[in-house]
């Protein structure tokens, strides 16, 4: 019984991995706020910059340098290994905030693309002396943006909060099970993506509405 709780965290925690969360709220922007009028060809546009910048090259890029060290996984998750995944996905979501800056795409998306890198900063900061979760970090964002898109294009969200509430408790219980956190890692990564995804989207939008 042990080994098939153990098989179930890994399974979830690779579905909800830290590196869809973006993608998510651009699915959710598209499919529950007046962004779901736009043209398919523009939002599959977006998707695929999404897709790439926030998933593709991330994760590619990462492979590669485990590969060069020659780290398994466990090892790349040891807090001293982690700085350089760190820096490389903040290249790749820098360059796509660049990207959409030149495209001079709506401010609401460049606005989710700056909270995940507030997020990631704030992380690589952190993980200079302490290691939080990043899956939580990447649940907490969803719940902060699905709270800043309620506020902006006022809809009621309760249902679909509690649903990720919901799913975000089972990650943390997950990530502890795997013991890769401890309860306060999972439960500051969480306040980290939850606070850095409302301040970003709510300030962009303020200031461009």
């Amino acid at each position: 019984m042990k080994r098939q709780f153990i098989q179930f965290a890994r399974i979830y925690s690779a579905i909800f991995s830290p590196f869809f969360a973006t993608m998510m709220a651009f699915i959710w922007l598209f499919v529950f706020t007046r962004f779901s009028l736009m043209t398919t060809s523009y939002k599959l546009h977006m998707l695929f910059v999404v897709l790439m910048f926030t998933i593709c090259i991330p994760r590619s890029s990462i492979f590669v340098f485990r590969r060069v060290n020659k780290w398994s996984h466990w090892q790349l998750s040891h807090r001293e290994h982690r700085h350089m995944p760190y820096v490389l996905t903040l290249l790749s979501y820098v360059a796509c905030l660049l990207l959409l800056y030149q495209t001079r795409s709506w401010a609401f998306f460049r606005g989710i693309i700056l909270s995940a890198i507030v997020a990631q900063v704030v992380c690589f900061i952190i993980n200079i002396w302490w290691k939080v979760s990043t899956h939580m970090v990447g649940m907490g964002g969803l719940v902060g943006m699905v709270v800043s898109f309620s506020i902006v294009f006022f809809f009621n969200p309760t249902y679909l909060l509690c649903i990720l509430i919901f799913l975000s408790g089972l990650l943390g219980t997950c990530r502890m099970l795997l013991r890769q956190h401890s309860l306060s890692q999972v439960l500051v990564g969480f306040a980290i993506g939850l606070t850095c995804a409302m301040l970003s989207l709510v300030f962009r939008w303020s200031v461009h509405i």
